[in-house]
Formats: structure tokens, sequence, C-alpha cells
């Protein structure tokens, strides 16, 4: 025996008023207001037809048409729905339209995300020990973000800083460094790329140049950085530096040290197996600077005496890295000296965030007493934090004045002579 299936119920009167096709313009408007997040007390519409305006007087209970484009009053309409149906008008249009949103909230989410991105690169490691790229970070925030996206911004930010930190590079091709810096991506560093053009920026502003402009300015750049150079061409400059075994390294260092000569070691007897072993016990304090002409000095006074010391040539190239992280595994003290001027500062921070070594003679107490010997130097050119010593570059700036290492001599060759 079958049943007949039960008759489908029709919509309450009150329900039906609500769901009038001619409202929807209504629910649409409420729907888009509410969606805002902010708070909302009155609805404009419009503008309306004659059918239109005859459904919102009969939702309202009005005794004549409203206006072709009425404003009403949301706590009017809330007792207008409740009272038809017993919802409420946030559930009614949601039934009616879709689900609210907060457009108000999801803007301060996502401004609290861009804010929380660019305190994170403000204070990313990298960044707060080369003050200089500051201005970097600057240029990153006003570029805005990646296809308006934080994590995508910071995913290539986070990238961005990995090649900076591994910086200078081991002396290898490019994709060899972007292989094995970016997990096996030979290409992340291509020309043109994203991540390239932002990490030559920040190369760019660390040495206080334009942001190159041709395939020969980039080369440059990443030269500087370590990168494509080969293993005999990336060389150091030392002194006095005694090693041990009978390597090709140890004897040259050693027989050059002996006859008070300098030495200069390229990257590829540096890397050389088992090449590296300190021939004195304890380990001894090595003293590093910024310009050949200390070195020179430094042989031509102590000869065969001459304590060991190493020189970067200006920014440091991975040999002189290489050889300061060799000398700091092996238990030797690192201290570096180098020019009281913009450039000079900025090399001091790099080669203090990739070695271990700390700053000898370069405070700004250091500084004034340089400065009150030769008042009359040139300009120092653009100033950037000193993470030492935050008073080095207040002090720079009210003076205006630069000292070079070689002025400062006479101070360095004493304490040298007296360690």
């Amino acid at each position: 025996m079958t049943h007949p299936e039960p008759a489908l119920s029709e919509p309450a009167p009150g329900e039906q008023t609500v769901r009038r096709p001619e409202l929807r313009p209504l629910w649409r408007t409420v729907h888009d207001r509410l969606s805002s997040g902010r708070p909302v007390t009155q609805v404009r519409l419009g503008p309306l037809d004659d059918a239109q305006r005859e459904a919102l007087a009969d939702l309202l209970g009005l005794d004549r048409l409203p206006s072709a484009r009425p404003s009403v009053a949301l706590a009017r309409l809330e007792e207008a729905v409740t009272e038809l149906c017993g919802r409420t008008v946030r559930e009614t249009v949601t039934e009616l339209v879709g689900p609210l949103a907060d457009r108000a909230g999801e803007r301060r989410r996502r401004e609290g995300e861009r804010a929380d991105l660019w305190a994170w690169l403000d204070g990313h490691a990298t960044v707060r020990a080369q003050p200089a790229l500051a201005d970097w970070t600057a240029s990153c925030r006003a570029a805005g973000l990646v296809g308006g996206s934080p994590q995508r911004t910071r995913s290539l930010l986070t990238d961005a800083l990995t090649v900076l930190a591994a910086l200078p590079a081991q002396a290898e091709p490019l994709p060899v460094f972007a292989a094995r810096v970016l997990n096996g991506d030979s290409h992340a560093l291509d020309d043109g790329t994203r991540l390239s053009t932002l990490v030559l920026r920040a190369l760019a502003t660390l040495h206080d140049t334009a942001p190159p402009q041709s395939a020969a300015d980039r080369r440059t750049l990443w030269t500087r950085a370590g990168v494509a150079d080969d293993d005999l061409s990336a060389t150091v400059l030392v002194a006095g530096l005694r090693l041990s075994g009978d390597g090709p390294l140890a004897r040259v260092a050693r027989v050059c040290a002996e006859a008070g000569q300098a030495a200069s070691l390229t990257l590829a007897q540096l890397r050389s197996p088992g090449g590296f072993a300190l021939a004195v016990d304890p380990a001894p304090v090595v003293h590093a600077v910024e310009n050949p002409s200390l070195l020179a000095l430094a042989v031509r006074r102590f000869g065969p005496d001459c304590p060991p010391l190493v020189c970067t040539s200006g920014w440091p190239n991975s040999a002189a890295i290489h050889l300061l992280r060799l000398l700091a595994d092996h238990g030797a003290t690192l201290r570096y000296h180098g020019d009281f001027d913009g450039e000079g500062i900025r090399i001091a921070a790099y080669l203090l965030d990739k070695t271990p070594a700390r700053p000898w003679r370069m405070t700004a107490a250091d500084y004034r007493a340089a400065v009150s010997r030769t008042p009359n130097g040139p300009h120092p050119g653009r100033l950037t934090e000193a993470p030492w010593d935050p008073e080095l570059t207040r002090a720079m700036t009210e003076q205006g004045t630069a000292v070079v290492e070689e002025l400062v001599a006479d101070v360095l060759l004493a304490d040298l002579d007296i360690s």
C-alpha cells in the first residue's frame, strides 16, 4: 500500500513578505553594510521602482510608499523582521544572501600582518648586525607586498636574508652558490629574478652604490660578494702568521713570517685539506686591519717579530673571511680596526657579523681622540649605526670628519708592540 507524499507546507505570510523578490535590493544592501564590520544604524537604498517601494512599505508597515531613495533605520528593520518571521536581520540576510563578512576586521588583520612583517624584517639578526641595511629594509617596505601577500613577501625576504647571511660566497659560480644556500635551487638567483634583484639592491646599499643597471654592474656586485671568484684570484694579505705542518699553506706563511715579510694567501691554499694549524700554543690574538699600508708599517717595524696580522684590503673577500673563521676555529682571538668613515663603519659591521672578531680601538672615545690630533679630515660620507658602539656614529656626525686608519698607525702599532 502506497502512501501519498505529504504536501509541502506553504511559507507563513510573514516569511513570504520577507522573501518577496522585490526586496532583494534591500537584503543585498543590508548584507553589504553589515559585512563592513562597522556599526550600522541606517541603510540607504535606491533607486527603487514602484514594486520595490510597495514591498518595502509592506515589510515596514508603512501607510504610504517610501521615496525612490529611502533611508531605512536598522532598528526599525530589525523590529519588522523579528515580528514577521522571528529571526534577526543578520540571520535573515545570511540565509537569503550568504554569510556575512567583516571587512573592517579583515583590514585590521591585514594591517596587523603587514606591521608584523616589517617589524620582523627590521628586527632580523642580519639587519641588526649590519645597520646599513636599514635603507634597504625601508625600500622593501616602500615597494609593498609581493602580490599583496604578507606570506609571499616574508618568504621572499627570508630567502634574501639567507643569501646575505651566507655571503661572502666560497668563490663559487652563482648557480652553485644558489643551490648550496637555497635548498638546491640553482636558478633562484638567476639574472632578473625577483630574489636576485632584491639581494643586489641590498649589496648596493651596503657598498653605498647605485642599484645595478647593467649586467656588468650586477657582475661587479656579485664578485665583491665572493660569487664567481675562483680559488686563486681571492687572496688575503697576512704577516707574522705562523702555521704548523708541511703543507704549502703552512710553509708559505711560516717562511714569510720568519723572513719578516707579508704573504698573500689564496683561497685555494686556505681550503686545502688539513693545511691549517697554528704553530703557537696558546692560540694568539690576531689583529685585522682594513688597509694594506698598516700591514706594511707593521712588517717594517717588527720584521720577523711581527705579531700575527690579517689585512682585509677594504671590504673583506671570501679569502679574508675564510681565514678569520679558521683562526677563530683554532682558538685565536680576533680584533679588528678600520677607517673612521662611513664605509669603514659598514665594513667593520659586516666583518664583525661574519666572523667572531671584536672591535679594536673603534669606540667613540677612540674616534674623538683621533680627531683631536687630525681635525681637518675629509667628510665621512654616508654614516650608519655602529652596532658595537651607537655613540660612535653620533660623534662622527657631530665632528663631520673622517679619520683614516693610517693616521692612527702609531697608536695601533704601539698596541701590537705590547701584545
